[in-house]
């Protein structure tokens, strides 16, 4: 067993790990900024939506993405056969089956490990965006689709071996692959969905519905934060100390500036320093900086963080103001961020870091690359964007796709799940028959309901 296939193995698994523990913080962040009243069903989907994204991934996503094929899809090693044995060989790349991914010289199932817990990344993008207004069995089956058939899909384009990755589009830790997709995913189902009830008025007002614990939501955000240093510098698949600790320090570098640019921008824009603009302000940055990590200098990346800070504040303010209702501003975050990104890399990319050989048109690489990582960029958002909307109609007019109007007022918690995060607290009962003349009318033409609950 050679010295390097260890210590390869065990960074590898160690950084799968840390990402895995970004599920922790996905679910403290979404339930913190969502009210109490639908807390354990935003837990719930966190915590199953790793479960439906492993079959999903294992079944047949695998394969698809991963799977010697055509430019468009893999057709080889679908459902770990054609090849894959159950108990690989130490280093055994699988060449002809799994060729796209077989210059890391770790296990199989380790590669397969690593590469499932982003795939439950992607998915969990998706939960906070359209949180407290879902089903739970409809966002259980979304998941599911999502895992087997999108993400595998532009992620054979990406790093597959597929048609974007022969043009040479460069998205090294999933800027586009995981944090874009999700974010059309989830724009598509916020457009479809509809926002909370009371969201906004007929005058255009914008209600404001803060989330019941900033503290849980600033945990959460943490905790992310930490698990990035697995998603970025785990994507090496190597344990490879220069590489490593490069994109490491540019990590936290756009993390950071992410957190101060946004707090600005905010504390100008809104007159107060507002800690959820804060927080999406470090995903922001953390995001922006994931596609080009392994490619940007230390510089460049306190530039790029710096912009995707602001770029979130004003993202999440024209949401709103287009009356997307995102509780969480994951489309703020995940997509607006990770369009740019990818786009960063055109611009800032240099050649020598880390053996890349490409120049971004800052540094006199001319706008090649830059076309190159747009048309990326457009191509999965307009194909994830049809698909995962076909499939959230597809689901909303066979199951249903949100809860009934009583359900969401007296929170997910109790008419989903039975049960109450904070069944101690005796909390004012609000009587919401005064704010509907005829629930059934208002069932029947929701898209026209403007009905202001106050809380």
């Amino acid at each position: 067993m050679e010295t390097k296939v260890i210590l390869d193995t065990l960074w590898v698994v160690f950084a799968a790990l840390l990402v895995f523990l970004m599920n922790m913080g996905f679910a403290a962040l979404e339930s913190g900024m969502c009210r109490s009243k639908s807390t354990v069903n935003i837990m719930s989907k966190n915590f199953i939506v790793f479960a439906v994204s492993t079959l999903g991934f294992f079944m047949l996503g695998w394969g698809l993405m991963y799977g010697d094929g055509n430019a468009f899809i893999g057709t080889k090693g679908l459902f770990f056969v054609s090849g894959a044995d159950n108990s690989p060989n130490i280093g055994d790349t699988y060449e002809g089956v799994y060729s796209a991914i077989s210059w890391a010289g770790v296990p199989l199932w380790v590669k397969f490990f690593f590469q499932l817990v982003f795939c439950g990344t992607a998915a969990t993008i998706v939960s906070g965006a359209v949180a407290e207004r879902v089903k739970y069995i409809s966002f259980i089956v979304f998941s599911f689709f999502l895992t087997l058939l999108v993400y595998p899909i532009t992620g054979h384009w990406i790093w597959g071996g597929g048609w974007l990755s022969q043009l040479g589009f460069m998205d090294f830790a999933g800027g586009t692959a995981v944090h874009s997709l999700g974010g059309w995913a989830a724009l598509s189902g916020i457009m479809i969905i509809g926002p909370r009830i009371g969201k906004y008025t007929k005058s255009g007002k914008i209600n404001a519905i803060p989330g019941h614990s900033v503290a849980l939501a600033t945990i959460g955000a943490l905790i992310l934060w930490f698990g990035w240093f697995g998603f970025n510098p785990g994507s090496t698949m190597a344990a490879d100390p220069e590489a490593i600790g490069h994109i490491l320090v540019v990590t936290n570098m756009a993390g950071i500036m992410g957190i101060l640019f946004a707090t600005a921008t905010a504390w100008i824009k809104l007159g107060k320093p507002d800690i959820s603009m804060s927080i999406n302000g470090l995903l922001a940055g953390l995001v922006a900086i994931t596609p080009g990590c392994a490619f940007v200098s230390v510089p460049s990346s306190l530039i790029i963080g710096a912009l995707g800070g602001v770029l979130v504040v004003f993202a999440s303010l024209f949401y709103d103001k287009m009356k997307l209702d995102d509780p969480v501003g994951a489309t703020a975050v995940h997509l607006a961020n990770g369009v740019f990104g990818t786009l960063a890399v055109g611009l800032f990319a240099q050649k020598g870091i880390n053996g890349n050989e490409v120049n971004g048109l800052f540094f006199g690489g001319g706008l090649h690359q830059f076309g190159i990582q747009a048309i990326g960029i457009i191509s999965v958002g307009v194909f994830a964007f049809i698909l995962t909307s076909f499939l959230w109609l597809a689901i909303k007019y066979t199951i249903g796709l949100r809860v009934s109007i009583k359900e969401e007022l007296n929170g997910l918690d109790i008419g989903e799940h039975g049960n109450e995060a904070y069944p101690e607290f005796i909390a004012r009962k609000i009587n919401y028959t005064h704010l509907l003349e005829d629930i059934n009318l208002v069932e029947e033409e929701r898209s026209k309901q403007q009905v202001k609950v106050c809380y």
